[in-house]
């Protein structure tokens, strides 16, 4: 009834479209964490369609979007995503519903991201400036302020005003503008009245799906790899990124998930900075980038590529316990003669594994590869799975054994319907 689908590597795997393909037959998707620094791709014939907060599965004419309370809402990129769904003639009334246990991204945390990276200097983590890790840092501190304030204007405020005493001081000292009370209260008070009529309670309405056993789909953001306890920390993200986080963020018991799809692209790549053992720093890097438009759906910062790591794949089916997988951008690997699949690391010529690394061993280890010949024939049409090139058919078998897990989907293009079943 419960199926989770998780980003494998370092995010932007294409969760998007896997999730609008699978919720379908769903009745709820569900956001469980993260903010708007996640960006998710839905392409429907012409119409390409980009989400941050709201999931992607709102797309099926009968799925209801959940957006649950380990989510944290930047409320104005909210209503652009809201105002972006009716335009493209999607009726949201009754269709989307929020946590009111959902904390907020406030103008206070964007400012404090900015201060933060300023005090570092050429430390920089590369955070995506959208106050994602105060915002987080607030919610375990007793600082964080929550759609469930939002509700009550008068203790908004007075909560929102008190925070502002202790942020503004820090601004000033790390070279940052003050929050200005007035203008941004009369901003928010403004997004309060367009998101309230969404607001609803999630635990209840979930609970109530799996008694009459209808289909709920869980959408992961980001990657494992950016799991805040288990990515190469502090770069990561603010949220736990693995299958667990589905109770605390979205109160569906664990024992409940009968499907984890785990979504691995055919490659490798990342946005900001932090160790990439695959890291292809060449010519080959900056075309398969530009073959396969891998620019920020969020920052748009061209995302840095690297072959396909499975030691670090192999990691993330365990801890998440994965036992499907879907492949994505297949299509993107056509036309080169060599391809690369990284199969385990050394360090000082002796093997180590992904869970033994900090960022300081992966920035220092020699991955071990395995190289495969490539295919030139255009894959991007094909529907069935016989119909692939050899080559690309040993690639893809290669990796399903490596894994020890069945890979079920084989994307082969952007669009919804560019899929092999197997």
């Amino acid at each position: 009834m419960v199926t989770a689908v998780l980003g494998l590597q370092w995010g932007d795997e294409g969760k998007g479209k896997i999730v609008d393909l699978l919720a379908k037959k769903a009745a709820y998707a569900v956001r469980f964490h993260g903010g708007n620094n996640a960006g998710h791709t839905v392409v429907i014939g012409k119409q390409k369609l980009f989400f941050h907060l709201i999931p992607s599965g709102i797309c099926q004419k009968k799925t209801i979007a959940v957006i649950a309370n380990g989510v944290i809402l930047d409320l104005a990129v909210l209503i652009e995503e809201i105002n972006i769904l009716k335009k493209a003639g999607v009726t949201l009334k009754n269709k989307l519903v929020i946590s009111p246990r959902c904390h907020l991204i406030l103008p206070y945390h964007k400012a404090m991201d900015l201060a933060y990276e300023n005090a570092r200097g050429k430390k920089k983590l590369g955070t995506t400036g959208r106050g994602i890790g105060p915002a987080y840092a607030d919610k375990v501190s007793y600082n964080g302020i929550r759609v469930y304030e939002l509700l009550d204007w008068k203790l908004f405020e007075e909560q929102f005003l008190f925070q502002l005493q202790i942020k503004n001081p820090i601004l000033k000292t790390f070279g940052v503008s003050p929050i200005n009370a007035k203008e941004e209260l009369k901003k928010l008070i403004k997004y309060r009245e367009i998101v309230i009529p969404y607001v609803k309670e999630t635990y209840g309405l979930l609970h109530q799906a799996l008694q009459k056993k209808q289909k709920i789909i869980m959408e992961g953001a980001h990657g494992t790899m950016l799991d805040t306890d288990w990515s190469p920390y502090p770069y990561s993200t603010g949220s736990n990124t693995v299958t667990g986080a589905i109770n605390s963020g979205a109160g569906l018991p664990v024992k409940s998930i009968s499907r984890v799809v785990g979504i691995v692209k055919a490659f490798t790549s990342r946005v900001g900075g932090g160790p990439l053992p695959t890291e292809l720093t060449n010519q080959l890097g900056d075309q398969i980038r530009e073959k396969g438009h891998e620019f920020g759906t969020t920052t748009g910062r061209p995302r840095r590529i690297g072959w396909l790591d499975l030691e670090a794949v192999k990691f993330a089916v365990a801890i998440n316990s994965v036992n499907q997988i879907a492949l994505t951008k297949l299509d993107i690997l056509t036309s080169l003669a060599k391809i690369k699949i990284c199969t385990g690391y050394k360090l000082k010529n002796k093997p180590l594994s992904y869970p033994a690394c900090g960022y300081s061993e992966l920035e220092k280890l020699t991955p071990v590869y395995k190289e495969f010949d490539g295919w030139k024939e255009d894959i991007s049409g094909l529907r069935q799975y016989r119909q692939l090139p050899k080559n690309c058919r040993q690639y893809i078998e290669f990796i399903e054994s490596y894994l020890k897990t069945p890979i079920k989907i084989v994307s082969v293009g952007a669009e919804r319907t560019a899929n092999i079943f197997r």
